[in-house]
């Protein structure tokens, strides 16, 4: 993926003509391509440490999913430090551990995000139990709900070499793009993440090479 400037941008709505937005819609046609015939419905987003575009990149395809009419679902399940709510401007003062510690219905709680079939649910506030409440059988219970009711949910999550918290999503989920930030990440910090990911039996659908400089980046006319 092509750098942007700005910390939070939705490029395929606010400029869906640039290369960093044709960028995430081949990224949303490779991961449909690698999934083949396998149902694909839940994919989870990774990255090994803080600061690669994981949110950035979780938050535009699913503005790619949502521009070809697609129902689309962005899931905050970062419960340790939020930050999908700050790029649409709603609130978070309820969201997903509402529905997995107080057992609300999720239609009390998504909100839409202002892109057509783009719809998103926030972490909400910060528990004491993250790992706990994502590994319980009613987080498994809500993706099988949410299922019927989208045809794809996005879930983004922590950094999955700090907490437990992106494994534990990873090997509950159809699918999982893991987000590498170009020339940054160290190998071993790569490799012990996709180890982890093999220890879960995640489906790992690839990997995305984020924040590249343009010059690395072929221009086609």
């Amino acid at each position: 993926m092509p750098r942007s400037n700005n910390r939070v941008y939705i490029a395929l709505h606010s400029n869906p003509t640039s290369a960093l937005a044709e960028a995430y819609r081949n990224l949303r046609i490779n991961i449909e391509f690698n999934a083949g015939r396998k149902e694909m419905k839940t994919i989870a987003l990774l990255s090994a440490n803080p600061g690669e575009g994981k949110s950035t990149t979780a938050l535009n395809l699913a503005a790619a999913y949502a521009q070809i009419g697609t129902r689309t679902l962005l899931i905050d399940a970062d419960m340790r430090k939020p930050s999908i709510h700050t790029a649409f401007g709603i609130s978070n003062n309820q969201g997903l551990t509402h529905i997995l510690a107080m057992d609300r219905e999720f239609s009390e709680v998504i909100q839409d995000s202002g892109i057509p079939c783009l719809s998103v649910l926030p972490s909400g506030p910060i528990p004491v139990n993250a790992s706990e409440l994502l590994a319980s059988k009613r987080f498994d219970q809500l993706l099988q709900d949410l299922k019927k009711e989208y045809d794809v949910v996005l879930i983004d999550t922590p950094p999955a070499l700090k907490v437990m918290d992106a494994s534990i999503v990873a090997s509950k989920t159809d699918g999982v793009v893991i987000v590498v930030e170009y020339h940054k990440v160290k190998s071993d910090d790569a490799r012990r993440l996709v180890e982890e990911m093999a220890s879960v039996n995640a489906h790992v659908l690839g990997v995305a090479l984020n924040k590249i400089n343009n010059r690395d980046v072929a221009v086609y006319p």
